[in-house]
């Protein structure tokens, strides 16, 4: 039987699948092309580079993030992002590199300046930068963990993980943005 098409989003739900099984260092086009059963020259049908791919990816997995019109504060919005980031393995990897690319879609950063009471960009990226960051550190851990690499007698460093970004977002939740004079 031939193989069949694909399409772009089939091609991003086949990457998050093994972005999940393999980690984001074995993500490669090859193996992605030997998973859909195509030639890796037909991956660039849909995307030029791996990182027009990856940013796909982060785009998918920011998918869950309200739409900048809710009316949610940055608690909400904070926690919507992290735990779409965390849904995936490696999920905060690649939307940082996506986001320091400057590839994607803006949605979360977005639906963060809206949920700001000053709708402020910069403080919104800064917001962004720490949920990334905290995230990421999180999943490193937790892959730690799962590999043994974590000495057992020694604390669970993700015992506060949760109280560590609560407090992180609360601090974004009382700044007033620095103007700059004229």
């Amino acid at each position: 039987m031939p193989p069949s098409r694909h399409d772009r989003r089939s091609v991003v739900e086949c990457a998050l699948r093994l972005l999940d099984e393999v980690g984001l260092p074995d993500l490669s086009m090859r193996r992605l092309a030997a998973e859909l059963d195509v030639q890796p020259s037909a991956l660039y049908w849909h995307f030029p580079s791996k990182q027009a791919l990856l940013a796909a990816v982060a785009d998918r997995i920011l998918d869950a993030v309200p739409r900048p019109d809710a009316e949610l504060g940055l608690p909400a919005v904070g926690g919507a992002i992290r735990d779409a980031l965390l849904a995936y393995r490696d999920g905060a990897e690649v939307v940082m590199s996506t986001y320091a690319l400057r590839l994607g879609a803006r949605r979360a950063q977005d639906a963060l300046i809206a949920s700001l009471p000053t709708h402020d960009e910069a403080q919104a990226d800064a917001a962004f930068e720490f949920i990334l960051g905290h995230t990421t550190l999180v999943q490193q851990r937790m892959h730690a963990q799962s590999i043994g690499a974590v000495d057992p007698d020694r604390a669970d460093p993700l015992a506060r993980a949760d109280e560590v970004f609560q407090a992180g977002i609360r601090s974004f939740s009382g700044v007033r943005p620095v103007r700059r004079p004229s």
